[in-house]
């Protein structure tokens, strides 16, 4: 089994900033990506951002230059650093990965269980 536990979120006024990390543990071969999207109420769920096994990072357009993704192989964690908070950024956050479970098995997608994050203006 595989879990991704998140730590981090919590209530931040606006300009203000939080971290998020997220760990992956139990049966795992190789991870490909890790990231963080997010779901506001009433929308859809969105990319934040994601980081792939050799680095390179993608941002939603709305945080890039505030947030920065970084990743720790050895560990299995991901961390995103968020700063100058918009009351817009609140939203529950995922964790995301998409990792292979064991030798010979399919990629797969993992998620955890989110975050609240609330940023007050």
């Amino acid at each position: 089994q595989v879990q991704l536990v998140e730590s981090g979120g919590g209530l931040v006024q606006a300009g203000g900033s939080l971290r998020l990390s997220c760990a992956a543990s139990g049966s795992i071969f190789s991870i490909n990506v890790m990231g963080w999207y997010r779901q506001a109420p009433g929308k859809r769920r969105e990319l934040v951002a994601i980081i792939r096994s050799n680095t390179n990072t993608n941002y939603a357009d709305s945080v890039k230059g505030r947030f920065t993704i970084s990743r720790d192989n050895a560990k299995n964690t991901v961390v995103l650093q968020m700063n100058s908070l918009k009351p817009e950024d609140t939203a529950v956050y995922f964790c995301y990965c998409n990792l292979k479970p064991g030798w010979g098995r399919d990629w797969s997608d993992y998620w955890g269980q989110g975050t609240q994050v609330t940023v007050s203006s």
